[in-house]
C-alpha cells in the first residue's frame, strides 16, 4: 500500500527519513502473524503503529484491544489479561474472561510492556509460544489465537541484565522490532505538525490559525520536545488559545517553551541506593566535581589577574577568598565539605612590583603562596581572638568544630 495513504488514513504528518522507515516496517509485517516489538519514547505515537498493523492484517474485522500493562494493578493484571474463576480470590463473586480469551482471532496491543511483572510475563511466554493459558483459580488449559504487539519506551534489553524483564520473552516479543523516532530526531516536521495543529484548532472552535514567523520556526526547531508529539500539540493549543497576535514570533513563543536543564553529567547519586557505601561514594565523587569546577574558576580568575599586571604595570593585589576551600572525605563516615577556611584575603597583600619596563624579569611575590601557611596563621590567628574558644574560632573560620580538631592535629597545635 502506499505510505502516503497510509499517513492521510491514519493522520500521520511528517516526511523525515526515519518516520518513513518505521512505517515500511509497520506496513511489511502487517500481512504475517508475527509479533512486534514498537520502542519509542512517551508521546511519539506507538498506538497509532499498531493500529496501522492491525488494520492491514488479516484480523482487521477482528477485534482489537491497547492494554496499559503500567496502569493495572500487579495483584489484578493476570485476572484482566487470562481471566479467573468465580472464589479464586477476595472479589472474584463471578468467572470472567480475559483479555486474551476475548479477543480471540484479533490482536491485542500491549502498551509499557517493560511495566509487567515477572509472574505475568513467564504467561504471557506460555500464550506466545503454545496458544495456550489458564484462568486465575482454574486448572483447565484454554486455547486462543491472538497476534499481539507490544510497545515499550525502557530499554528491554538492559532490564534483562537487571532481572526486571525475562530474557526469553524480550526475544520472543522483538521478532520484529520497530524503532518509533523522538520528535527532536525528525525536527524538519516539526512546523508541519505545528501548523496541522493549529488548524485543527481554529476549526473546532471557528477561529484563524496561528501562524510563525521564520525566527519562532527555528526557536520551535531548536527545543528538545522530551513529551514529543505530544507536548507539541499542548503548545500549539497555549498558543491558539493565549496569544493576542495570530502572527506568532519567537518573543511571542519563547515564553510557551519550557525552560527545561538537561544535565549531559554523570549521575553523581543514586536515591534508590540500599548500601551505606555506595552512597558514601556517590557522594565523594558529587565533591570532587564540585572541587574541580571551584579549581577551574579559581585559575581562570588569577590567569586574568597576572595578565592584568603584565599589562598595565605593579600595584596591589588581593588573592580571591574562595580559592582556599577544603574537601574532607573520610572511609565508613559521614562526609562533610566545609565552608571556606578563608573567608576574606590575607592581612597583608601580594605585592607584585614593577621596577623596569620588562616585567618579566622583575617580578617580585614578597608574601608566601603556600595554602598550608596561610591557613595555619588563620587558624592561630582565631583561636587567640577567641582565647582558645574553639567552638567561636570555628564559626568565625566558617568551619566545624569537627574539622577545626582535625586541623589543630595535623599542624599540631593541639596546647593553643
Amino acid at each position: 500500500m502506499d505510505l502516503q495513504v497510509i499517513k492521510n488514513r491514519f493522520g500521520i504528518i511528517g516526511n523525515s527519513p526515519a518516520l518513513n522507515h518505521a512505517l515500511n516496517v509497520a506496513i511489511q509485517v502487517a500481512s504475517t502473524d508475527l509479533t512486534v516489538l514498537i520502542n519509542g519514547e512517551s508521546g511519539v505515537g506507538k498506538e497509532v503503529f499498531s493500529q496501522i498493523i492491525h488494520s492491514l492484517s488479516a484480523r482487521k474485522h477482528n477485534p482489537f484491544i491497547a492494554v496499559n500493562c503500567g496502569a493495572i494493578p500487579e495483584g489484578t493484571i493476570d485476572s484482566e489479561l487470562f481471566g479467573h474463576e468465580k472464589g479464586s480470590f477476595t472479589g472474584a463473586v463471578d468467572a470472567r474472561k480475559g483479555y486474551f480469551e476475548t479477543v480471540n482471532g484479533g490482536t491485542i496491543f500491549l502498551d509499557e510492556i517493560g511495566e509487567m511483572p515477572l509472574g505475568t510475563q513467564a504467561r504471557l511466554l506460555r500464550v506466545l509460544e503454545t496458544g495456550e493459558f489458564i484462568r486465575v483459580g482454574s486448572s483447565k488449559v484454554q486455547k486462543t489465537d491472538v497476534r499481539v504487539i507490544a510497545a515499550t519506551n525502557k530499554e528491554l534489553l538492559e532490564y534483562t541484565h537487571n532481572n526486571k524483564f525475562r530474557e526469553d520473552l524480550y526475544y520472543r516479543l522483538n521478532t520484529v522490532p520497530i524503532r518509533v523516532p523522538a520528535l527532536r530526531d525528525r525536527k524538519e516536521d516539526i512546523p508541519l505538525l505545528f501548523r496541522k495543529f493549529a488548524v485543527d484548532f481554529a476549526e473546532r472552535y471557528k477561529t484563524t490559525p496561528v501562524q510563525l514567523e521564520d525566527d519562532a520556526k527555528n526557536l520551535l526547531i531548536s527545543y528538545p520536545f522530551p513529551g514529543n508529539v505530544r507536548e507539541l500539540k499542548n503548545i500549539a493549543e497555549q498558543i491558539s488559545v493565549l496569544s493576542t497576535n495570530k502572527i506568532i514570533t519567537a518573543k511571542d513563543l519563547s515564553p510557551f517553551l519550557p525552560e527545561r536543564s538537561f544535565n549531559r553529567l554523570p549521575v553523581l547519586a543514586n536515591p534508590n541506593a540500599a548500601s551505606v557505601s555506595s552512597s558514601e561514594f556517590a557522594n565523594e565523587r558529587e565533591i570532587l566535581y564540585k572541587l574541580f569546577f571551584d579549581m577551574k574558576r579559581d585559575v581562570t580568575e588569577l590567569k586574568k589577574l597576572f595578565l592584568d599586571v603584565v599589562q598595565h604595570g605593579g600595584g596591589s593585589v588581593q588573592m580571591p577568598g574562595h580559592l582556599f576551600n577544603e574537601t574532607i572525605v573520610q572511609e565508613h563516615k559521614p562526609i562533610e565539605m566545609s565552608q571556606p577556611v578563608i573567608t576574606s584575603a590575607p592581612s597583608q597583600p601580594m605585592i607584585i612590583s614593577n621596577n623596569n619596563n620588562d616585567i618579566q624579569d622583575h617580578v617580585e611575590v614578597e608574601e608566601s603562596l603556600n595554602i598550608m601557611d596561610n591557613e595555619k596563621e588563620l587558624i592561630i590567628k582565631a583561636l587567640k581572638k577567641h582565647k582558645s574558644k574553639r567552638r567561636d574560632a570555628a564559626l568565625d573560620l566558617g568551619i566545624s568544630e569537627r574539622t577545626l580538631y582535625r586541623k589543630l592535629k595535623e599542624y599540631d597545635l593541639e596546647e593553643l
